[in-house]
């Protein structure tokens, strides 16, 4: 009998699995998800499902529907626009307060990921990119050592995962957002705490445009299809 993942590392083994089939397109909005099926799918015990089905529900990427299990919460661009608004105002103070805070070794990454960012663009790895993306993000809000507006833009961010993804890998995108970057890279690691703030802001103005204008040609849901 093959051993399952249960526990810590079965649940947190199943939440970014059903992330990462998000991100993918594997998972739709609406689609149910039947805990016997991932926990089969996944190698891990039913509790190791469910748990993980809580906590993702907590983070407003599924909801829990009584007496029907879970399902992928469905996002509109009109509510994406307003979490982006949210996120928008807790990283212009993570990224003024980086820039007065960060280790020598946080400028450092920070000027590696720009590096990797470039490459990447030229390479049109756009995967690489959407990763490098990612840690950029993550980089700045460690740094700024506000841990309140860590834990607030965690929450904000998983019912954006879709999205997020999406945008990512729009024709054209990567060019376009890695000034943006870059901008906020320089003054995180320059020091200057208002360009910081500054180069946050227009980059998060620009997602919402991005948002607002790709509203009209997000294709209808794909049926929903099982895991696997």
């Amino acid at each position: 009998m093959t051993d399952k993942l249960t526990g810590a590392a079965g649940r947190e083994y199943v939440a970014e699995a059903i992330r990462h089939a998000l991100r993918s397109g594997d998972l739709v909005p609406g689609q149910r998800l039947v805990e016997n099926d991932l926990a089969e799918s996944y190698g891990t015990t039913r509790g190791a499902v469910r748990e993980a089905l809580q906590d993702l529900a907590a983070e407003e990427i599924l909801e829990i529907v009584p007496r029907r299990g879970a399902r992928v919460r469905a996002v509109s661009v009109e509510e994406a626009v307003q979490i982006t608004e949210c996120r928008s105002v807790l990283e212009q103070l993570c990224a003024r307060k980086a820039a007065v805070r960060a280790t020598a070794e946080q400028r450092a990454e920070l000027e590696r990921i720009g590096a990797d960012m470039r490459r990447a663009v030229a390479d049109g790895a756009w995967d690489t990119y959407s990763g490098l993306n990612q840690r950029l993000h993550e980089l700045v809000i460690e740094a700024s050592g506000q841990e309140v507006a860590r834990r607030q833009l965690e929450r904000l961010n998983g019912p954006m995962v879709r999205f997020q993804f999406r945008l990512a890998l729009r024709p054209g995108r990567p060019s376009q957002s890695l000034p943006q970057h870059l901008a906020i890279i320089d003054a995180v690691v320059g020091g200057d705490a208002p360009a910081a703030a500054r180069a946050a802001e227009a980059h998060l103005d620009d997602v919402i445009e991005q948002l607002r204008s790709s509203a009209a040609a997000v294709p209808a849901p794909a049926p929903p299809r099982l895991t696997g």
